[in-house]
């Protein structure tokens, strides 16, 4: 294989024929970089957007869980206090009432 006959071989050497390069191809070729290069840019651009509203929504769903935890918590808190009180009111209640399901004991 002769060294001039593959362009994309790094020792190529262009004939005389060919030493004038077509200036409207060169142009478009250009051109098609440019266009790729700024379109590339608007991907990465894109990317990172959407990769930032990703963080900030994670972010928000953490808080917002951590809060629906803490929620949670206060509620069955808040249960065992009112079972306490009903079984506590149940014990002296005169009216025994079988709509009542019996409480676990108190724990206050």
């Amino acid at each position: 294989m002769r060294p001039d006959s593959d362009s994309n071989d790094p020792g190529y050497i262009s004939s005389p024929s060919s030493s004038k390069p077509d200036s409207s191809d060169d142009m478009k070729k250009v051109q098609r970089r440019e266009k790729n290069r700024i379109a590339a840019q608007k991907s990465r651009q894109r990317q990172t957007q959407k990769a930032d509203t990703l963080h900030v929504e994670s972010e928000n769903l953490e808080r917002l869980n951590a809060a629906l935890r803490r929620e949670i918590r206060c509620l069955r808190d808040e249960l065992k206090y009112l079972t306490c009180v009903l079984s506590s009111h149940q014990s002296v209640c005169p009216q025994k009432s079988a709509s009542f399901p019996a409480s676990p004991r108190c724990q206050h």
